[in-house]
């Protein structure tokens, strides 16, 4: 498929996924007014809600997702294709990153603003949090990806040109503003209709809500070491999501309901059957060890959950950095590819994540027990949300080792959400700097000469460095943020200058 294809079919995807929203999350098929420009009199929270959400959920779970899942070399590239070949280098263009910029800003952040005001203005404070804590979300999933963003200026439109905010001065302001909602609601309130939580009272909302805020500030501790004293309250008050935070059980096997990443890559209802995504041996070699004599020594049992064997009944991961055009041995059938159906969670924050974050905030503390029982609960919250057994195995496999707790549970982390959020796993290695990279370059491990995969000589738990990476990150770096949006720059005159180095200029919080 080539580039422009996929564009329009992106455009198409987007278009239908929003149309998910109505007055009723019984009959949210029911399409009989644009929701993102309802008439003045018919402007309210739960026209909007949905709305917002499916802009999030369509950008979150698939624009973002696709790009960090090379990144973060839970994917390569697939035979004889090109559509993510520079994904797979470490390389991402200004065009490229301004899919996800724009639908974020004119779907997502604009809808929830409207919600918010119209929220205050009418005391809905259940709405106001969950609009609060959407936009946080989203706010904080730029600063992730671009160091700095528009905040204190976006919202006034009578300014085209908005500052862009450094991401530790975003960051301050998003644990802010979900305070402030925090104070403003009570459990009972009502939310207006959403997707998320069908519609239920503010009780989930301020345990997601709780969670975020656990999120941004395990991200900036090591900058504003400070917020240790609040991590530590948070963590006091327990009252976190008891099951994963995930857009699920409403997706339909039909164009345009069905799960965003799904219907961009798996599908067959827009006329393509191309094929483009498939494992990287980075993850496939760590969750499935093997000895010299190609024994299995260990297989991880979330491996079935998230990835599908290859034609043969195998797990095999393909290398980073290309495309295997020429080969004639590694065709499609010989790689397997991710575990994607057309009803899968988008999933927001889970309770893996939370118990990790929870675990590394005892492990700073020096509490290697209560660190160990986080670390261990998160490794069984993973396996649980994959729906199998075997954490101990797990567990037992990758021990928790205090003295190397960065380690250890980056590498955990990074496998548990290899099948659910790669986008998050990308942001972690970033800041743990785990899992670190290996002694054999992806040149190394696939002998192009020969078009012979040498599997043996990756070392688990490692990353690798591409092969023809991307010249403005180098060797032994993953790229550390995207070049700012095309759409902003041409419009923008305070966009901030990007230049080469800057591919390896950690954010704030990864520094």
């Amino acid at each position: 498929m080539k580039e422009d294809k996929r564009m329009k079919k992106l455009a198409i995807i987007s278009t239908i996924i929003l149309g998910l929203a109505t007055t009723s999350c019984d009959s949210y098929l029911d399409i009989n007014q644009d929701p993102n420009s309802p008439t003045e009199g018919n402007m309210n929270t739960s026209i909007m809600l949905p709305a917002a959400e499916m802009g999030i959920a369509a950008t979150y779970g698939n624009l973002l997702r696709i790009p960090a899942g090379y990144f973060a070399q839970h994917y390569s590239h697939m035979f004889g294709t090109s559509n993510y070949v520079d994904y797979s280098q470490f390389n991402m263009s200004p065009v490229r990153s301004g899919s996800a910029y724009s639908q974020i800003n004119r779907v997502g952040l604009k809808n929830l603003q409207t919600i918010r005001t119209l929220a205050e203005k009418n005391n809905e404070w259940g709405t106001y949090l969950a609009a609060t804590t959407l936009r946080c979300f989203a706010l904080q999933t730029l600063v992730d990806c671009y160091g700095s963003i528009p905040y204190t200026e976006a919202l006034d439109i009578s300014n085209p040109s908005p500052h862009y905010d450094e991401g530790a001065v975003v960051y301050a302001g998003l644990l802010k503003e979900l305070d402030e909602a925090l104070e403003k609601v009570s459990s009972s309130d009502n939310v207006a209709t959403n997707f998320l939580y069908q519609g239920k009272n503010a009780t989930p909302w301020i345990q997601f809500a709780n969670a975020l805020k656990l999120k941004i500030m395990s991200r900036e501790v090591s900058a504003v070491p400070e917020v240790d004293s609040k991590i530590g309250a948070l963590i006091a008050e327990n009252n976190f999501p008891t099951a994963d935070v995930a857009y699920a059980g409403f997706w339909k096997n039909e164009v345009g309901q069905m799960n965003p990443y799904y219907a961009e890559e798996f599908s067959t209802a827009f006329g393509s059957t191309q094929i483009n995504v498939t494992a990287n041996i980075a993850i496939v070699g760590t969750m499935l060890q093997k000895s010299s004599d190609g024994d299995i020594t260990y297989q991880d049992p979330r491996l079935a959950a998230f990835f599908d064997t290859n034609s043969s009944g195998d797990y095999v991961g393909g290398v980073s950095g290309t495309n295997f055009s020429t080969s004639n041995n590694y065709k499609a059938a010989y790689w397997c590819r991710p575990a994607m159906k057309f009803d899968s969670p988008v999933y927001m924050i889970q309770v893996a994540e939370v118990e990790f974050f929870i675990a590394e905030y005892y492990a700073r503390q020096n509490n290697a027990a209560q660190a160990q029982a986080h670390y261990n609960a998160a490794i069984q919250a993973s396996c649980a949300s994959a729906g199998v057994s075997g954490a101990d195995q797990v567990i037992a496999q990758f021990p928790y080792n205090q003295a190397n707790y960065k380690e250890c549970i980056g590498i955990s982390k990074w496998m548990a959400l290899s099948g659910t959020n790669n986008f998050e796993s990308w942001c972690e290695l970033r800041r743990l700097k785990y899992p670190a990279f290996g002694p054999v370059p992806g040149s190394g491990i696939y002998d192009s000469g020969n078009d012979k995969l040498l599997t043996e000589l990756y070392t688990p738990g490692t990353l690798y460095t591409p092969i023809s990476v991307f010249d403005k990150v180098g060797s032994n770096q993953v790229i550390q943020r995207w070049p700012y949006p095309s759409v902003s720059t041409s419009s923008n005159s305070n966009t901030p200058e990007f230049n080469d180095a800057d591919y390896k200029n950690p954010i704030f919080w990864a520094k």
